[in-house]
């Protein structure tokens, strides 16, 4: 069944001339609304509002327009079924063949600093989504169906199908409609999320919410986001608490797209991978285990980083948390897919990988808008009170750094030491972490002594089939003793990068220079507890 008519709607007009032009060169009616309409006219094309297709106005300030039988029952109808065409034919509906719609852009808007609650709440699309599932749900069958386009990276699919056949073929419209669904269900949750974080719950009388004051410091208040099946363990209760002023970028910010419900566990673990991946500017990709990272790595692009991440430790990989800093394309997502993985996190995802992804359907997948805000204080919970802090939020440059001993660090070892030392900061003291080339090596998390993570990293790069030879070591704190930095350099890293201080700092820079590596200094410790 060729596409006779196409209705345009788009918020995102990225090619969108092109497109109609092509259209109508290929015999297709275009319907438009408001201002595509308008730039569609503009452009000299012959194009129908939609108010004069079905002889209603628009009304309430726009608010209802495409809101009508004669739209939605020219995209519903199904075109195999003979009851339906007459009844289309009854009420002088026609078919809607095409369906190119993109919507009011809801998270643009919320993200930015001046956006009031009208602006807000009048990005909130309605009959976008309205039409969008409408098409969707009737993608047909092989005789024949409704295209919808969301994705103007699309365009050049339809027409090149439109040439051959005149129409799609269903595998075409199945693909596009599965792009849809996920579309709109990560605009729901992104709305939802925002929602949510203006709804501070009136108190009740058995329980007023959280309130605690740190006299000097800040004033918290936070509201009941998700009850959690338990906590860390199956007998204890658990919720995960908001701030309803969280930090752009913030984990609290998430929208579930999809997969089981979140633990508390899993919470706690994605915190720990989405912190310590947007502290990367390059695309990068952080594999978290028990709030650890296992592999950490920058690429050219997401697929790449995600690989040379997986590489470290495959092994603690398995039933990992995953975080990227960049968009999930459909590569990534295929690579990603092929390991088992309890929560995906990325600031956005391709259509075709969300479609992927859903048939994992337990896999938790998050978008967390992106950003680079900081918690105002941590706080720890501790018998019978609180441990308050500011965030560690200093960072260290290159300029920062002091060269202890002869040897000077050349430029790919200042970069190598630079990635070692900003993945220390995420991994649990006593942290000892080997680099190379832009990705991790060996990690070694949580001792009670430097010396057994240090040990620790290099079997997990033996294990992982990785070579330590000319590698970095970045160390959270100090050596205490020059043994610690003997296992490094036995295991083949020639430069070292730890922030100094010790009371035997002469004895470790002069072990250094024994060993003919490069040490340098940053003069601040990443404790991390």
């Amino acid at each position: 069944m060729k596409i006779e008519t196409a209705l345009l709607s788009v918020s995102d007009k990225t090619g969108i001339v092109e497109f109609a032009r092509a259209l109508a060169s290929r015999g297709v009616r275009l319907l438009s609304t408001g201002g595509t309409a308008r730039l569609l006219a503009d452009a000299g094309l012959a194009v129908t509002e939609v108010a004069a297709h079905t002889g209603s106005p628009e009304i309430l300030d726009g608010r209802v327009k495409t809101l009508h039988p004669k739209i939605h029952g020219g995209l519903l109808a199904r075109r195999d079924s003979a009851e339906h065409m007459q009844t289309m034919a009854e009420h002088g509906i026609d078919r809607i063949d095409l369906l190119v719609v993109n919507l009011y852009p809801f998270r643009e808007t919320v993200a930015k600093p001046d956006c009031t609650f009208a602006d807000a709440v009048e990005n909130i699309d309605i009959g976008g989504p309205a039409m969008l599932r409408a098409a969707a749900k009737n993608h047909g069958t092989e005789a024949g169906g409704v295209t919808v386009v969301i994705d103007p990276a699309d365009y050049p699919r339809v027409l090149a199908e439109m040439d051959a056949t005149g129409s799609t073929c269903y595998g075409t419209r199945l693909a596009l409609a599965t792009k849809v669904y996920a579309h709109t269900s990560a605009y729901d949750g992104a709305i939802a999320a925002w929602l949510s974080s203006l709804a501070v719950a009136e108190p009740a009388q058995e329980a007023p919410p959280a309130r605690h004051t740190w006299p000097g410091i800040l004033t918290l208040q936070m509201h009941e986001r998700q009850v959690l099946r338990y906590g860390e363990n199956a007998q204890q209760r658990a919720a995960f608490y908001a701030d309803p002023k969280c930090p752009p970028g913030s984990l609290a910010n998430f929208v579930q797209l999809q997969g089981k419900e979140l633990s508390y566990n899993n919470i706690a673990d994605a915190d720990a991978a989405w912190d310590c991946v947007r502290s990367f500017e390059a695309p990068a990709c952080v594999i978290v285990k028990h709030a650890n990272p296992c592999g950490v790595a920058v690429a050219d692009d997401a697929v790449r980083a995600y690989r040379k991440a997986f590489k470290t430790d495959p092994t603690s990989a398995f039933g990992g948390i995953i975080a990227f800093n960049r968009k999930v394309d459909l590569a990534a997502a295929r690579a990603v897919s092929a390991q088992f993985v309890e929560v995906l996190l990325a600031p956005e995802y391709d259509g075709d990988a969300l479609a992927l992804l859903a048939a994992k359907k337990n896999v938790r997948v998050l978008q967390v808008p992106a950003g680079t805000g900081q918690n105002d204080i941590d706080v720890k919970r501790v018998g019978g009170g609180w441990l308050v802090q500011t965030p560690d939020a200093q960072t260290v440059v290159q300029a920062d750094l002091t060269v202890a001993t002869r040897k000077k660090p050349s430029a790919a070892q200042l970069r190598d030491l630079m990635f070692a030392w900003k993945v220390a900061k995420f991994v649990k003291s006593n942290a000892i972490v080997f680099c190379g080339n832009n990705m991790t090596l060996g990690v070694g998390a949580g001792q009670m002594s430097r010396i057994d993570s240090a040990r620790i990293a290099s079997i997990k790069a033996t294990n992982a089939g990785l070579t330590l030879k000319g590698s970095a070591v970045a160390s959270d704190a100090f050596f205490p003793f020059r043994d610690g930095l003997d296992v490094v350099v036995d295991a083949g890293a020639t430069s070292v990068i730890q922030p100094g201080g010790s009371v035997r700092d002469d004895e470790v820079i002069a072990a250094a220079n024994e060993r003919g590596i490069v040490m340098v200094l940053t003069g601040m410790r990443h404790f991390r507890h």
